[in-house]
């Protein structure tokens, strides 16, 4: 199972927000390319981004410091937030991005998913944000009467690379993931699944990896806490 640190980006800065509530920001690091920096020498294989202005704007606002943070990192990056065209898709994996998320347009223009998904073979993930089950679009401010598990299933032939599901309740409160529910979609579709919102302890990630079915896993709060030791969750997530 991958373990995808989080850098969350509100005005040029690294933060993390608590239920997607864009009034209850804590900043972890005004550097985020330097944070960036930190988790890649701590032996991540991989790194999440997300966009949280270009989430409510509707496309990308933090386009700086998600380049710096391309520039000084290595290893490969995941991008979710405003990415709502093909243009603004190609863009980002034109700079260097290894893969797009696409949010708020998989419920919208779920056309534009397979479109991208055949353009750019294991570059899209479908990100899929529920409350209760049911999908959120537009930075989570807008719910919808979609369930999480019948999106995931219209992108089964899509060829999508991964969905990301994050169960808003549980993001940022280190409460822990909702195990259950992320491993019954996963098991209800064929395309890798990743876990995002409340892993805050080694013990949340070996929960998630022992379903066997949830490929990688996002933490962001936990890590910027120490609640949890990015090169001691490496090693362990080896074995």
């Amino acid at each position: 199972m991958i373990l995808y640190p989080a850098i969350d980006l509100k005005d040029g800065q690294a933060v993390r927000l608590v239920h997607g509530d864009m009034d209850r920001s804590t900043v972890f690091n005004d550097d985020p390319a330097a944070q960036a920096k930190s988790f890649v020498d701590a032996g991540c294989s991989w790194l999440h981004l997300v966009d949280l202005n270009g989430a409510f704007a509707g496309e990308p606002v933090n386009a700086a410091p998600v380049e710096a943070i391309l520039k000084a990192c290595p290893v490969p990056a995941q991008l979710g937030g405003g990415i709502r065209d093909m243009a603004t898709i190609e863009r980002w994996l034109d700079k260097g991005l290894a893969r797009v998320i696409l949010g708020t347009v998989a419920v919208e223009n779920p056309g534009l998913v397979r479109e991208a998904a055949r353009a750019f073979p294991d570059q899209v993930a479908v990100g899929i944000d529920a409350r209760n089950g049911f999908v959120a679009t537009k930075g989570w401010a807008e719910e919808t009467d979609v369930q999480a598990t019948d999106l995931a299933k219209s992108f089964e032939d899509a060829g999508v690379a991964a969905i990301i599901y994050t169960d808003i309740l549980r993001d940022g409160a280190m409460g822990g993931p909702n195990t259950q529910a992320t491993a019954d979609l996963a098991r209800a579709v064929s395309i890798p699944v990743i876990a995002s919102g409340g892993v805050s302890s080694l013990q949340d990630l070996l929960a998630l990896r022992a379903t066997g079915v949830i490929s990688g896993a996002i933490s962001g709060r936990a890590l910027y806490d120490g609640a949890i030791d990015l090169a001691q969750a490496l090693e362990a997530l080896k074995m």
